[in-house]
């Protein structure tokens, strides 16, 4: 199993002392260095468009990270393809797959968060259109040099070639999913790799909708192998449980609490996280011995993962803090998951 990171750059971080954005950038790019020495399979950078994260333009901070590295692969987490110009979307990610010599990838979606869509002129409404719309002429674009293509949202193309090309053949491209059924219905029948968000609840719960997700590409004629299934999870290593959970709650308290505010969520209580982070909740949070059986538990219960991404910097941790646990996950969790 590949196990890694996915980052949103969070910004402004007052208990690492990170009160200037140059500053937690440069930070950021540490950890993806740190990661790639530790021996982590990956590293990804989400896509925001608001004040709390730093991510707004994460293929230049992938191509950073990219001239730093040897080994990690390199992908979003997720890009925002509804609101985004697929051509550029593909020469970006085509340009970081030359700089890392083969190592880039994309998760796409349609994103959690909506602040895209004003922002790029796009109506809300048309949310799942512009993503199917968009999806289908980024996968055309994978495969072919000369594109010729018509949609509803986007000038047509005709005998367009497209370039640069990427250092291999064609980018690897997820889809990243929340709980959407059609969502995962779509991916099987496209035989792309699914990356499963799941940022709350209990992990079981989203069997169903795997299950889905691989009967839809069976159907399809794809082969079980290409059906790959990653997890999204949230989540942090520490030496020890009891110092893991005290370090870990207060800030991911304070940052759902606040996102609860925008959606409508109750606070978060100690009593809540104690659920997520047990035995069967969507959060992986303890010492490597328990965060290594956590993932083979996740993976068991949706029938066989390839991939896992630690999302750890929306808590408020400091960098020696994420660094440590870096370094616990290479070290630890990796040898323990896959030994």
């Amino acid at each position: 199993m590949e196990i890694g990171i996915d980052s949103f750059a969070a910004a402004h971080n007052e208990a690492s002392g990170t009160v200037n954005s140059a500053d937690a950038l440069a930070q950021l790019l540490e950890r993806i260095e740190h990661a790639d020495r530790c021996g982590l399979h990956v590293f990804g950078i989400g896509e925001h468009h608001r004040k709390d994260f730093l991510d707004s333009a994460p293929a230049v901070i992938l191509a950073a990270a990219a001239a730093r590295t040897k080994n990690i692969k390199l992908t979003s987490a997720v890009t925002v393809l509804s609101a985004a110009d697929p051509v550029r979307v593909f020469q970006n990610a085509a340009t970081l797959d030359l700089i890392s010599r083969g190592r880039a990838e994309m998760v796409v979606g349609r994103g959690s968060f909506t602040e895209s869509f004003p922002l790029f002129g796009f109506n809300l409404q048309d949310y799942n259109d512009l993503f199917t719309e968009k999806l289908e002429l980024l996968l055309n674009i994978n495969e072919n040099e000369v594109v010729n293509w018509q949609g509803k949202f986007r000038p047509a193309l005709n005998n367009q070639a497209i370039y640069p090309r990427p250092y291999r053949e064609q980018l690897p491209i997820w889809i990243g999913v929340g709980g959407t059924p059609e969502s995962f219905v779509r991916a099987g029948v496209l035989g792309l790799p699914l990356m499963v968000a799941v940022i709350g609840g209990e992990t079981h719960r989203f069997r169903p909708l795997v299950d889905l997700y691989r009967e839809a590409g069976k159907e399809a004629g794809h082969a079980p192998e290409k059906l790959a299934v990653g997890l999204h999870s949230i989540g942090y290593v520490g030496n020890n449980t009891k110092d893991a959970v005290n370090d870990f709650f207060p800030g991911y308290a304070e940052t759902f609490t606040k996102i609860g505010r925008e959606r409508g969520w109750p606070p978060v209580t100690h009593q809540h996280f104690d659920a997520q982070a047990g035995l069967r909740g969507a959060l992986i949070v303890g010492n490597p011995e328990e965060v290594a059986e956590k993932i083979l538990r996740h993976s068991e219960a949706l029938g066989g993962i390839s991939r896992l991404t630690f999302q750890m910097d929306n808590a408020g941790l400091s960098h020696k803090q994420l660094m440590d646990a870096i370094e616990l996950i290479g070290s630890k969790v990796i040898p323990l998951v896959n030994g």
